[in-house]
């Protein structure tokens, strides 16, 4: 099997290219196609020597992923399965700053998966239905988000109905590692793609810009707080108690609140950033105002904000949504509590946006 061309640093390129007698700056060069350029094959890199370019084709793979179907929302969200070199499918996620407006004029946020599958089973979660297959590889988590800036910049992405224009400015400002997948449990990888993402030779994409989710992994989080980039911390909390919390997400069983809270406090102190709480509002299970005040004392007490999330329904999985009154009333009552928090609106909802729904029917549908 060939190499993974965007798993590697440009160093790491460059060691490479110098055992085969090639000067370092064709690193450079490389990955100046590969991602400044997002060039679709290795024969495009014409300031490149022939017998360098077959070089690189016979032992590298320049695309991960491979598109085989798009969803496309009524408020431009855009939801992108692929397919990778070993059959798996994951998603990816293009979200527009301005519902409607998707140029280079508005800031686009790609929310990717870091997994196969999921082995935490949350249970609002589609992610996680078949099981986990495998991590991802940094190539395959970085190449998400260059797929959608190549279809950007070259093919055009679709705006509601309206035709797809190719805009050659189009570009990426914000990362959420909130896709398919645990991204603290493939911790190497991730952290090896978020620095090629970050990298001026690579995407080239702020590190204040980049928000990584997780499910509640106490160790990673304080390994994290010691990493350089300053990436952002949003941490799926959804039960102010172990016995809210067990209901909805197993890994609270291994790692409790206790253990969790004290995780945060440690990337707190260490890091000196706020973090988010992300929290799915579900109907009769944890949108008690009781539940509100419990969630904002914790804020409070670990400097951190809060992301409110109305329960997105799906058909594999029981729970229900509160009424929007209800989530007004939540939200009203933590913010009232000094908290910074923020009802998310919903988006993508007419397209399954949420994580798992569209690989969860595209592996269903050879068996239908």
């Amino acid at each position: 099997m060939k190499l993974d061309l965007k798993s590697l640093t440009q160093d790491e390129l460059s060691r490479l290219l110098i055992k085969q007698g090639h000067p370092t700056y064709r690193s450079a060069q490389v990955v100046q196609w590969t991602y400044e350029r997002a060039a679709e094959s290795f024969e495009a890199m014409s300031n490149l020597s022939l017998p360098l370019r077959q070089w690189l084709a016979s032992e590298f793979d320049l695309w991960m992923v491979k598109g085989l179907r798009e969803q496309h929302s009524t408020d431009t969200t855009e939801k992108f399965l692929w397919q990778l070199r070993d059959g798996q499918l994951v998603e990816t996620v293009l979200i527009p700053a301005t519902p409607g407006l998707s140029s280079s004029a508005d800031r686009h946020t790609v929310c990717v998966s870091t997994q196969v599958g999921c082995a935490y089973g949350c249970k609002f979660c589609a992610s996680g239905l078949h099981g986990f297959r495998r991590n991802l590889t940094a190539g395959e988590i970085v190449d998400q988000v260059l797929a959608i800036v190549r279809l950007g910049r070259t093919t055009g992405l679709r705006v509601g109905d309206a035709p797809v224009v190719a805009d050659p400015k189009f570009r990426v400002q914000n990362i959420v590692v909130m896709g398919m997948g645990e991204p603290l449990a493939n911790y190497d990888n991730l952290m090896k793609a978020l620095k090629i993402i970050n990298a001026p030779w690579g995407l080239n994409i702020g590190s204040r810009k980049i928000t990584v989710s997780t499910c509640g992994l106490p160790a990673q989080i304080k390994k994290l707080a010691t990493e350089p980039l300053q990436i952002r911390l949003a941490v799926s909390l959804h039960g102010t108690t172990d016995k809210v919390r067990d209901q909805i997400m197993p890994v609270n069983q291994a790692h409790p609140i206790g253990e969790l809270v004290e995780a945060c406090e440690y990337y707190a102190k260490t890091k000196g950033r706020m973090m988010t709480f992300e929290y799915v509002l579900i109907e009769g299970v944890n949108d008690d105002l009781n539940m509100a005040d419990q969630l904002a004392a914790m804020a409070r007490r670990l400097h951190a904000k809060v992301n409110l999330i109305p329960y997105n329904p799906m058909k594999d999985l029981r729970w229900q949504r509160p009424s929007m009154d209800r989530c007004y009333a939540f939200a009203a009552r933590v913010k009232s509590r000094g908290v910074a928090a923020t009802l998310r609106i919903e988006k993508g909802g007419d397209i399954a946006a949420a994580c798992g729904q569209l690989r969860l029917q595209a592996e269903r549908k050879p068996a239908e």
